[in-house]
């Protein structure tokens, strides 16, 4: 199951990462395309399954010091700025802003899941 959940953390990340290029390259017509989205919400809805299925067989302990739960908070904010930046950006400028907030916040889920630390990405410069 995790070995699920990190591939389709992998394909999800990959194919926004391909479709926000596409927008910002001029080509939102193909971004947007029936085949990417489908592609899209399969891969969302198996990452969503994988995810349920590790959460109801994590020990208690998983949850002791904070990083599930801000992964979880984050993902809202990763989904928001996605959806931003391929369709509702008003402008190139807001829809390469919105792009790059979700690539960022998108960084920080993974440094968090993979160090399982709250703090994730400023734990790498507070530790330098």
């Amino acid at each position: 199951i995790r070995l699920a959940h990190i591939a389709a953390v992998m394909a999800s990340g990959s194919l926004f990462l391909v479709r926000g290029l596409l927008v910002q390259s001029g080509h939102p017509e193909w971004a947007l395309a029936a085949f990417p989205r489908y592609l899209s919400y399969a891969i969302d809805t198996a990452l969503l399954t994988a995810a349920l299925m590790l959460l109801t067989i994590l020990p208690s302990a998983m949850f002791a010091n904070g990083w599930l739960a801000l992964k979880l908070a984050l993902l809202p904010v990763y989904v928001g700025l996605g959806w931003l930046a391929l369709r509702r950006g008003r402008t190139g400028r807001a829809r390469l802003a919105y792009f790059a907030g979700a690539l960022l916040v998108y960084g920080c889920i993974f440094i968090i899941a993979r160090s399982h630390d709250p703090l994730g990405p400023l734990r790498l410069i507070l530790d330098a």
